[in-house]
Formats: C-alpha cells, sequence, structure tokens
C-alpha cells in the first residue's frame, strides 16, 4: 500500500513539473511573440508617429493586463476609491502608458532580444520570462517580463528593466503623490491625463 501510495505522489510530482515547463515554455513563446510583433511592426516600421501610437496601442490592449497593473499601482487607494474613479483611472493610466511607452521603446530600434529562460514567481499563475537587449556600449540591458497566465489567456502585467519595476516604481510614485495632493486621486488622475494629452 505505502508503495502504491508513493508512486501516485512521484506520478503527481512529475506531472506538476511537465505542466511547469509547459507553462514556461508558453510563457517565453508568448513574450517571443509579443517582442518579434512590437520591433517589426512598431518599432523597425517607416511609419508615422500616428500610426506607431496606434499600433502601440493595439499591443499595449491586447497583451498587456491594464486593468490589473492599474489595481495593483493604486494599492490601497483602489479599495476606496469609488467605482466612477476606479474606472477614469484605468483609463487614463492606459493612455498615458500607451503614450510613454510608445515613444520610450525607440530605444529598442534596430535592437533584438535574447531568450534567457524563465524563474519562478511566488505569485501563482505568474513568471518571469528573463530577456537581455545589446544596446551597442557597454553589457547587454536586462528585461525581465511577469507574465501572467489566467488560464484562458496570458498576459504582460509587469516589465523590470535593469532590476526596476515599472508597476513597484508607479505604485510608490502614485501613492506619495496621492498622499501630498489635496485631492488625492482626483489630482492624479488630472495630472495623468494632462501628461497624456502631451
Amino acid at each position: 500500500m505505502k508503495k502504491i501510495l508513493m508512486y501516485m505522489i512521484a506520478a503527481f510530482l512529475m506531472m506538476l513539473g511537465q505542466a511547469q515547463a509547459i507553462d514556461a515554455n508558453k510563457a517565453e513563446s508568448f513574450v517571443k511573440s509579443v517582442t518579434k510583433q512590437g520591433i517589426e511592426e512598431i518599432i523597425n516600421s517607416n511609419v508615422s508617429r500616428q500610426e506607431k501610437d496606434a499600433r502601440f496601442e493595439k499591443l499595449f490592449n491586447e497583451y498587456l493586463d491594464l486593468d490589473y497593473i492599474g489595481r495593483f499601482v493604486l494599492g490601497r487607494y483602489y479599495k476606496t476609491a469609488t467605482p466612477a474613479q476606479r474606472k477614469e483611472f484605468i483609463d487614463v493610466y492606459r493612455a498615458f502608458n500607451i503614450k510613454t511607452w510608445s515613444q520610450r521603446f525607440d530605444e529598442f530600434k534596430g535592437k533584438s532580444f535574447v531568450f534567457a529562460g524563465t524563474t519562478p514567481s511566488n505569485s501563482e499563475g505568474q513568471l518571469f520570462v528573463n530577456t537581455t537587449v545589446n544596446m551597442g556600449e557597454g553589457e547587454p540591458a536586462k528585461v525581465v517580463w511577469r507574465v501572467k497566465d489566467n488560464g484562458h489567456s496570458m498576459k504582460i502585467v509587469d516589465i523590470i528593466i535593469e532590476n526596476v519595476s515599472l508597476a513597484i516604481t508607479a505604485r510608490n510614485e502614485y501613492t506619495a503623490y496621492i498622499k501630498k495632493s489635496p485631492n488625492g486621486l482626483n489630482d492624479l488622475i488630472a495630472d495623468l491625463r494632462a501628461k497624456a494629452a502631451k
């Protein structure tokens, strides 16, 4: 009986290991697809800034979970926000990031991402996909993609460049902004809207 139980446990652990390996491969393939599409169809494309922004918006909306990221970066303020404030923040946060990253990703023009496997995450259903980018000078830049599998699709929920998490950086910045502003979250929303409009 003990031997049968041990075999069952061993088989179960093997299944878990196989599932984890499949998830890792799936996540890496997902990020490869995103970076390939971003570089070939947006960054390296010879189209207008307006068209690049439109393509980047499509890429962001399809592959990034900006609702999830928006909730994370607001932290405890998301719980106290009204439904209208939540929607308004997510909408303006989405617009601001599309505009910002559409321009910032031009730094990767003519570059390619080299994939270096995955790293487990402490968060359920998430893992890190590791990449490097040769920027031409010095050591290659490390870019890590935090990927979340929600069961029917994969989404990027954070990008960590040279050990700096964009989501955590935004969370710290927004928390400090809300704390010092007379109108709190409403002031942050107005500030992001103004920046997105520039």
